[in-house]
């Protein structure tokens, strides 16, 4: 009964979560390159090559109840936590939800526990599966402990900056603050974390820390967040795009002007720069026709 609860929670949050990992490419192979709305049979290729070189992983993959993943993974998310101050709960809940606890296709596929989508800044394999839309992206690991690194770094985005400052046990304010931020559209996200972190007793792998800890680690991990904000992503998309095709940001733009400016939505905007937030800055250059 109680493999079957967590199964349904894991799918309930599976499609609230999804919101936040936005597909801006796909694979001609294995190697990412920019979305083109890749074919039924051009994913179906490159899943069988995907599963073809996992091949021995997947044959000897065994699959976890709840409390074997904890056990397996609380290391490796206490390490997370100690570098950056995610709650080890945090990621813990987090993995259980978008893994279905290590069982789901993307976890057993492409060592993927956390649902992250391509992006561009991604050079890796992508597996693709349905989600937001057909043959969405996702990213594709040589063990889940990359996947695990990886969640870290994506969370070092500019709308995530203030919950590094949070003290790394306060699981219930990271919970409502990843709500808030935009992570998930589900309102009733923050509670479904809380409620498995209780369950299951995830807290009991949070570290509290000591005030000059504290500081140091926020000095660090935020430092890294400001080298990445404002940085242009230079792809082939760009690079490659004609220049009656390419639009310079200026004093004032936003997404939603330059995209109706274009006659796009903002979300066509974003897909067709690779762009996983709104973030734009003078000078940028946007493709802003197909």
């Amino acid at each position: 009964m109680k493999k079957i609860v967590v199964l349904l929670m894991a799918a309930a949050l599976l499609s609230a979560c999804s919101s936040r990992k936005n597909l801006v490419k796909s694979s001609s192979a294995t190697t990412a390159t920019a979305y083109s709305g890749i074919s039924k049979e051009e994913a179906r290729r490159n899943n069988e090559l995907i599963r073809n070189e996992n091949q021995q992983a997947i044959t000897a993959y065994s699959s976890y109840t709840v409390t074997q993943y904890i056990e397996h993974f609380k290391k490796i998310a206490i390490q997370e936590m100690n570098l950056y101050g995610i709650p080890a709960s945090i990621t813990l809940a987090q993995g259980l939800f978008e893994s279905g606890f290590g069982n789901g296709e993307l976890a057993r596929v492409a060592n993927n526990h956390f649902g992250i989508k391509n992006t561009s800044d991604w050079k890796g394999r992508v597996y693709y599966k349905d989600d937001d839309r057909p043959n969405d992206a996702f990213r594709v690991y040589n063990n889940p402990e990359d996947s695990y690194r990886d969640h870290s770094e994506f969370l070092k985005r500019k709308r995530y900056a203030h919950l590094f400052e949070l003290d790394k046990n306060d699981y219930q304010s990271w919970a409502y603050g990843l709500k808030e931020a935009g992570y998930a559209t589900n309102p009733n996200y923050p509670q479904l974390l809380i409620n498995a972190i209780q369950k299951y007793q995830l807290d009991q792998y949070d570290r509290p820390e000591g005030e000059i800890q504290k500081i140091k680690r926020e000095d660090r991990v935020l430092a890294q967040i400001n080298q990445n904000i404002g940085k242009a992503v230079k792809d082939s998309l760009i690079l490659n795009a004609p220049t009656n095709k390419l639009y310079t940001v200026g004093t004032g733009d936003t997404l939603y002007n330059i995209s109706k400016r274009f006659g796009l939505t903002i979300e066509e905007l974003k897909t067709l720069n690779n762009m996983a937030d709104n973030d734009i800055k003078i000078g940028q250059k946007l493709v802003v026709s197909r």
